[in-house]
């Protein structure tokens, strides 16, 4: 029980730090903390499809945009966030993002993490469901054994004194 607890907390924890913090409107410029270890990731919320255009300046070094591969979607706060790049910082520090699109629709940009780091809170809870009863099993079996032994000893005990 302890192992499936545990296992669901880290992936709800895991997916909800995906979700963007800071979220903006298109044309507006948003300035984001970036830190590498942290691996940003920049989320789309559209009814529709977009084409955009988006780009980052600013920071201690040049920091690029990158697509991301495959689709990751999160969904909070009832709107479902699509992350479509990623952001290579060389350095920590304080970077400028805009994004713009062309077409006339409800659209939000928001900067979370990197989908691909949630791998590390799905992975530790799913090392937990696994670890957890595994450990609790051989707890079980260690008794049972120690107690087999010692009755088997008490009862030759018995039988030689007796």
């Amino acid at each position: 029980m302890a192992g499936v607890l545990l296992f669901g907390g880290s992936v709800a924890g895991g997916v909800a730090n995906l979700a963007p913090t800071r979220t903006f409107a298109s044309g507006e410029t948003i300035t984001v903390p970036v830190d590498p270890a942290q691996k940003p990731g920049v989320y789309i919320a559209s009814d529709t499809r977009v084409t955009y255009d988006c780009s980052i300046t600013g920071g201690s070094g040049q920091a690029r945009l990158a697509r991301t591969t495959g689709s990751q979607k999160v969904t909070a706060g009832g709107a479902v966030w699509e992350q479509f790049l990623v952001i290579n910082a060389p350095a920590k520090g304080d970077y400028q993002l805009t994004c713009t699109n062309q077409e006339q629709a409800a659209v939000r940009y928001g900067v979370g993490r990197d989908a691909f780091s949630a791998v590390g809170g799905i992975t530790g809870g799913l090392a937990a469901l696994i670890l957890v009863p595994a450990a609790g099993l051989l707890v079980a079996i260690g008794g049972t054994i120690t107690v087999l032994v010692r009755r088997s000893g008490a009862r030759k005990r018995l039988a030689v004194g007796g």
